[in-house]
């Protein structure tokens, strides 16, 4: 085999290992809500917090990313995106309220670092495969988000680990991955630019094409956590068992595993992406309608359908940032962007869920929410969708 060839396939291996972790601390809130308000005390909005706050930590790092690699380069900044979130997942098991938010917005940080990283690096050593390799990781991402989801009762429960050993027996995994990407520093160099970080700034800033590219990671990425951080204790209300609801979110992330792989491989051989944009989110407002029956019957279905219907969305979010641009410069700039604005915005959801619920005291205008922001999500596919370019 190839130097260069062996090179690319350990690289997509330590890319796979590393997708594997920028969920699991995110996805394992969800199931352990009830747990954690039982032992803390905190209200429905400061327990929405602990998904809020890594999400807000997107919006606010993502556009920062640029400066990152600027000084440390982009394998330096993947790194310290790693160590970020080593530490913060460790720091959730310390008995403290403030260090348990702490820890939670730096892991954040950490993985808004990765998140950006991404489509750069698959644009820049694999630009013949980008739908593909887009596919893999992002569908890893979704298995670590199903797995973390599954498992966090069983740990806590079963093992005995308690919820803050579930959630922070996730930086091993991550810690893992830091060792697997230090070989990478080895041809680390800080990232040269032609334009600087303001200018870049400015020329995306009066593109309503890169506008419409971050909404589209909003609409998409707003619903999401929100049903990570709800889902579960929107179902225990109805009867379901703790355990059960935990692997119904496993269930909705592992559907979209199959989706967020299929979907960017087949939709990059396509002039056009708004059909299947539409086509998703057509079956996400029936599955959401179907959410909206106050019972537990049919749940698998309406579970998998939004299952493969985000994870289909999330995979596109990730794809057009990649097709709409022309240069990798071009797409770490956009991923910044469209990250920060999406994440920024998507951090209000787990919170105004949380607020409806406490104010109306049912899960109905919740859900209503949720439908409104599908329909925003097809408008803004209409033009994130067609074959034009940001740059």
């Amino acid at each position: 085999m190839p130097d260069e060839q062996r090179r690319k396939l350990l690289l997509l291996f330590v890319i796979i290992l590393i997708s594997l972790n920028l969920r699991p601390a995110i996805t394992g809130v969800g199931p352990l809500i009830g747990e954690i308000r039982l032992d803390t005390g905190l209200s429905s909005s400061a327990l929405g917090m602990l998904t809020t706050l890594p999400v807000l930590a997107f919006g606010i790092f993502s556009v920062l990313t640029a400066l990152f690699t600027r000084k440390f380069g982009t394998e330096g900044t993947m790194a310290l995106a790693l160590i970020l979130l080593t530490a913060g997942s460790l720091m959730r098991v310390v008995p403290s309220h403030l260090i348990l938010f702490i820890g939670t917005g730096l892991l954040g940080i950490g993985i808004a670092l990765g998140n950006v990283l991404m489509p750069g690096i698959v644009k820049r050593e694999f630009p013949a495969r980008v739908g593909v390799i887009t596919g893999i990781y992002s569908a890893t991402f979704g298995l670590g988000a199903a797995i973390a989801s599954g498992v966090s009762i069983p740990l806590s429960e079963s093992a005995g680990f308690g919820w803050r050993w579930a959630l922070g027996i996730w930086a091993i995994l991550s810690f893992v991955a830091l060792l697997a990407w230090l070989p990478q520093l080895n041809a680390n160099l800080p990232v040269v630019t032609r334009k600087g970080f303001r200018e870049s700034l400015r020329q995306l800033g009066r593109s309503k094409l890169a506008w419409m590219v971050s909404l589209f990671m909003g609409f998409q990425s707003f619903t999401f956590y929100t049903l990570i951080t709800w889902l579960p204790e929107l179902l225990a209300d109805r009867g379901m068992s703790a355990s059960e609801a935990g692997w119904m979110l496993a269930l909705m992330q592992g559907v979209g595993i199959i989706s967020t792989f299929i979907i960017p491989a087949w939709c990059a051989k396509r002039s056009s992406q708004v059909f299947p944009i539409f086509l998703l989110v057509f079956f996400e407002l029936i599955s959401l309608a179907g959410l909206m029956i106050p019972t537990v019957a049919y749940t698998g279905l309406w579970v998998s359908t939004m299952g493969f219907c985000l994870g289909g969305s999330f995979g596109l979010a990730l794809l057009v940032i990649i097709l709409r641009t022309r240069t990798t410069d071009s797409a770490n700039e956009l991923s910044g962007m469209s990250q920060s604005v999406g994440y920024t915005f998507a951090a209000t959801g787990p919170v105004l869920f949380g607020a409806l619920y406490d104010l109306t005291n049912a899960w109905l205008y919740p859900i209503l929410l949720l439908i409104v922001i599908a329909l925003l999500k097809m408008l803004s596919g209409w033009y994130v969708g067609k074959n034009v370019y940001v740059d």
